[in-house]
């Protein structure tokens, strides 16, 4: 039986209520007493995936553990404002990756600002402003003079001017939530506004200040699913690249040419066709990744080698469940989710399309 806290969970085709709540279990049987999402017990957790899985808990009405998922991040924030880009699954959180990727480092924004939304706890933001401000504050310090983010900070600190497509999208989206964090609390961040408006100017304008990944699915779609491309020129770029990466019936490549289709995209670009108001062909891509669905543990596995009938790598990851429900919640209306992906409904900053230091 359905809940009101679950109701937008159920989608014909795609989930039951019984399957809601049973991907919702497989999340929370992942995640630990102190609140950290990994992958899976065992496999390592990086910050971005971790808040993904925690925004899915918040979608689901499982506000405590997604709050537990935010006090971890702010426990393991460093002092310059990041966190390393994976932790290993220990009692101990050792560090596997030391590297600090800007785009991992921003999205605890967004889940901070969806997990406001889904509460309405004013206590829970002003406990975690000082984390979103910081994290903030460090990824606009790799910044580039075009408006593109620089992706990581190496292992020895060295920073790295390369930027990402993918990456700077999905900050782009994180500085929207950022920018309405800080209006909330009434507390206006100038500087943020013009950085949003330089990178939004960059991935709409400038493709060759980004480094050349247009294999990859993520860049066909996240400069539209982080809000930096709207309206016609968001459907045009969809329209263009689907025969290319859209594999019907299956899913969604992950990288063309490779046979292998992923769940996570699957259910971004779901999420992104909703947001450019295409609810159908969402519907659809998140029907056609259903194969991809473990009914023992409600989660799913990362991808599908079609050539081959292989399911490719095994792991039932809490991300790519997460990116699912977040992509269900959407379709079926959730306040707080339909507010963070889209892009009419978040601060937009400075719109530096006409700028001339950004020419």
């Amino acid at each position: 039986m359905t809940t009101p806290r679950t109701q937008h969970l159920v989608l014909p085709g795609v989930l039951t209520a019984e399957q809601a709540a049973a991907t919702v279990r497989g999340i929370l049987a992942v995640q630990r007493e102190d609140g950290a999402i990994p992958w899976f017990r065992g496999h390592h957790l990086d910050p971005w995936d971790h808040v993904e899985a925690a925004m899915a808990l918040d979608a689901a009405g499982e506000h405590e553990a997604a709050e537990r998922a935010y006090a971890w991040l702010a426990r393991h924030q460093l002092p310059d404002g990041s966190w390393y880009a994976a932790y290993a699954d220990g009692a101990h959180d050792d560090v596997t990756d030391r590297g600090r990727e800007t785009n991992f480092v921003a999205y605890p924004a967004v889940g901070v600002w969806h997990h406001y939304l889904s509460t309405g706890d004013d206590t829970f933001l002003d406990r975690m402003w000082p984390v979103v401000y910081a994290a903030v504050e460090f990824v606009l310090r790799l910044q580039q003079p075009g408006g593109q983010i620089g992706w990581r900070y190496e292992d020895d600190g060295t920073a790295t001017a390369d930027a990402l497509l993918t990456g700077s999208s999905s900050v782009h989206h994180a500085l929207c939530c950022a920018l309405a964090i800080a209006e909330q609390r009434e507390e206006p961040q100038p500087d943020w506004e013009l950085a949003v408006g330089a990178l939004r100017h960059a991935i709409r304008r400038h493709p060759e200040r980004f480094l050349d990944k247009d294999r990859y699915s993520m860049d066909w779609y996240y400069p539209v699913l982080g809000g930096a491309l709207t309206g016609v020129a968001a459907k045009e770029r969809m329209e263009e690249r689907w025969d290319r990466f859209v594999v019907p019936g299956l899913g969604v490549r992950c990288v063309v040419p490779n046979p292998w289709v992923t769940g996570g995209e699957s259910a971004e670009l779901a999420l992104t066709l909703w947001a450019v108001g295409e609810s159908d062909r969402a519907l659809e891509v998140l029907q056609s990744i259903q194969h991809l669905r473990d009914p023992d543990s409600g989660l799913y596995w990362t991808g599908y080698v079609f050539e081959d009938d292989a399911i490719w790598p095994r792991e039932l990851t809490t991300w790519t469940a997460g990116s699912l429900l977040l992509a269900v919640a959407a379709l079926g209306g959730h306040e707080a989710t339909c507010t963070v992906f889209s892009a009419d409904r978040l601060p937009r900053g400075l719109d530096a399309d006409d700028a001339d230091c950004c020419a």
